[in-house]
């Protein structure tokens, strides 16, 4: 049975999670998940997004799953606690937590998300539990509810983000009650909805449309939604289900470089949480465990340890949701004969052209897919331009700008603009790092300082505007079932080309949930430029690229 693949992929990785945790109770780091802080020694903080582990341990002691030899093992239990308690024992005086450095006090990243964590383990736990043990917690737990109450302060352009810190509140406000935490997050689902487009359905994740973190978006309020009936939660989750559905894909996989942020993760927990009342939410949760039980999705074996331990507790709640799914199911929108539509504030353009099915993310510079719909098969990926100045800058068109120019019409689209300067190619020397850590060390006792730095990191790394004098224009035409997409570039000036490749697949944007191979990248092919060709497209300051795909 399908339903099995989520235990399956889940338990696979209870070793790994307990292999990651100090399970030694005379160590002082005792209950820490993050290894290469309390035994590689290669992290001078505790990440405590690596304490999002002691859900799975509380899920995999307290339920039944095939296969769990962890079930009722006081083992399992007393670790679990003291992760818990180690969570508690990190955490800042104003009840935020660090991720990625010291001082950090993210918000949701590693704030919200561990809440939500502690808070679903203790609830597992809790008559089971000391009081001693209780009372640290709750205490930790009201601190980090209060913190997150107090909204976002480091630019968070993230809807998922938003849509966890009422998880989170909501999880608070059920656990420890209080009129302050209901009216907290009510607040912050306010804040959420001016990130949800209710016309197309989708939420901003920084300037634009993610589908793997849309469906993060679907689990944190499906949860919600579980304890919580409200009818405005409800037609938010129909609309993100309903756009999630294009990017679940005719070969299994999903969503991918087509997203503002590129990532590949699908978050299967809401839909199975909707699948009774949203027919659709069930069809693309099959789709997609189907894609599993193939490999074609990201599961935690292949994820880094910093982000395998989201996936595992996912699982495990989406074997516990299931749903038997009816006989006849809601077409997806790839089955669909006939299907035209264009999202324009998404920029997403989609077309059933006979066998044919296209999706584009134009406001992205026009990244494309074509799928034969008879055999699944992915026949065009093309990400767009990237390319190499003569200063070793890199360009690409994979970038979202407002000023663009679009046009589109029912055979097609064209979209032209700059080349964008990629922000985020540098990495850390020696000297950088000790510097960064100097200031750490003089200014991270200030939360204002702390909000004010991760700010300007994601603006650094990010969200940066830096356009290139190379222009572009690409255009895309349906001739039948034909499809021809032409790629123009063209400058003035001293600038010169070093290295030039059009299509295939490609990231440029910084994103630390992304990248993650998926092996229908050994059949996608770019074109690159010789040497030759280099040369002679920097002598005419021009080039012009055609891909055909043949009815």
């Amino acid at each position: 049975m399908l339903r099995e693949i989520y235990a399956k992929k889940a338990l696979s990785q209870i070793p790994r999670l307990l292999g990651n945790l100090d399970r030694n109770e005379f160590s002082p780091t005792y209950g820490c998940f993050h290894r290469d802080y309390w035994l590689d020694k290669t992290s001078d903080f505790p990440d405590a997004v690596r304490q999002f582990g002691v859900h799975s341990l509380a899920l995999v002691y307290k339920h039944d799953f095939p296969g769990n030899i962890y079930k009722g093992n006081a083992r399992v239990h007393d670790w679990a606690i003291a992760g818990m308690l180690y969570w508690c024992r990190i955490q800042h005086a104003d009840g935020s937590f660090d991720e990625f450095y010291p001082y950090e006090r993210g918000w949701v990243g590693p704030s919200a998300f561990t809440a939500y964590t502690v808070i679903e383990s203790f609830n597992l736990l809790q008559d089971e539990m000391p009081e001693e043990a209780k009372e640290i917690i709750l205490k930790a737990i009201g601190k980090v509810a209060y913190f997150i109450a107090g909204g976002d302060k480091e630019e968070d352009h993230l809807a998922n983000h938003h849509a966890m810190a009422c998880l989170a509140l909501w999880k608070s406000y059920r656990l420890l009650g209080g009129d302050h935490l209901r009216v907290a997050y009510q607040n912050a689902f306010e804040v959420f909805l001016t990130y949800h487009n209710k016309k197309e359905g989708w939420s901003r994740e920084y300037d634009g449309i993610d589908p793997g973190y849309l469906s993060a978006t679907v689990s944190f309020l499906g949860k919600v939604y579980q304890d919580n009936r409200d009818p405005e939660i409800l037609q938010v989750l129909k609309q993100s289900v309903g756009m999630c559905s294009y990017f679940a894909y005719p070969n299994g996989f999903y969503a991918g470089s087509l997203g503002s942020r590129n990532t590949l993760h699908f978050y299967p927990h809401g839909f199975e949480i909707l699948a009774d009342e949203v027919p659709l939410a069930g069809a693309v949760a099959e789709k997609m465990l189907v894609g599993l039980s193939e490999d074609k999705l990201v599961a935690p074996e292949i994820m880094s340890d910093r982000y395998a331990c989201y996936r595992v507790s996912e699982f495990l709640q989406s074997y516990l949701d299931y749903k038997d799914r009816p006989g006849e199911s809601v077409e997806l929108p790839h089955a669909r004969d006939g299907l035209q539509t264009y999202f324009e504030d998404a920029g997403i353009f989609v077309r059933n052209a006979g066998q044919k099915h296209i999706i584009c993310n134009i406001a992205k510079g026009g990244v494309v897919k074509v799928f034969d719909r008879d055999s699944g098969k992915l026949i065009l990926n093309d990400c767009g331009v990237i390319a190499k100045l003569a200063d070793d800058q890199v360009v690409s068109s994979q970038w979202i700008d407002p000023e663009y120019n679009i046009a589109v019409n029912a055979d097609g689209w064209t979209v032209s603009g700059n080349l964008h300067f990629i922000p985020a190619n540098k990495s850390f020397t020696v000297f950088k790092s000790l510097v960064f850590r100097s200031v750490l060390l003089l200014f991270g006792w200030s939360p204002w300082f702390s909000h004010l730095l991760k700010g300007r990191i994601r603006k650094a790394l990010i969200m940066g505007q830096r356009k290139s004098p190379v222009k572009f224009n690409r255009s895309l035409k349906i001739e039948g079932e034909g499809i021809c997409l032409v790629t123009e570039l063209e400058w003035s000036g001293e600038s010169e080309i070093k290295a030039l490749s059009i299509g295939g697949e490609f990231f440029v944007r910084y994103v630390p949930q992304s990248r993650y191979f998926q092996s229908q990248e050994l059949d996608i092919e770019a074109w690159r430029a010789n040497d030759e060709e280099v040369t002679r497209i920097n002598l005419a300051r021009k080039y012009r690229h055609l891909s055909r795909i043949c009815g």
